[in-house]
């Protein structure tokens, strides 16, 4: 007998910590949780990253092959992928509600939470800068086909 099944898996290793999510809850008998489980279960009620609908597959599949990756990347490296993206949208979304004024995430809000790092401003300004375009012009297309 190792160690490691001496302690049912509580030595405190990343690979310990996960045997002891599993062992606990085979037994029923929880009595703590990983981070990742306690903010899914504060934001969206009991539920398991097992169970989260995977809604951006598709499009981080395309981004991984776009930034270098093979044509299908491993279903594990787009599903932990996939973790961290949502994980930093409900953080920008719970500070962003924080510092709003009205209960409600804006865009403001958005800007002036990424208003110190230059790229993702940068980038807040290119895409909105874009979208004021192609409502400009979709407006001159629609008043030319009347």
């Amino acid at each position: 007998m190792t160690d490691e099944t001496a302690n049912d898996g509580v030595s405190g290793g990343v690979d310990d910590q996960q045997d002891e999510t599993a062992s606990i809850s085979s037994t029923g008998t929880s009595t703590s949780t990983s981070k990742h489980e306690k903010k899914v279960s504060g934001s969206h009620g009991a539920s398991s990253s097992k169970t989260d609908k995977r809604i951006f597959q598709r499009e981080l599949r395309c981004m991984m092959y776009g930034f270098g990756d093979d044509q299908n990347p491993y279903t594990e490296s787009v599903e932990l992928l996939e973790d961290l993206v949502v994980q930093y949208m409900i953080d920008m979304t719970s500070k962003a509600l924080e510092i709003g004024k009205h209960n409600r995430v804006q865009v403001e809000d958005l800007i002036y939470l990424v208003r110190h790092e230059p790229r993702k401003f940068a980038r807040v300004h290119d895409l909105l800068s874009m979208n004021e375009e192609l409502k400009r012009a979709r407006k001159a297309f629609d008043e030319a086909k009347y």
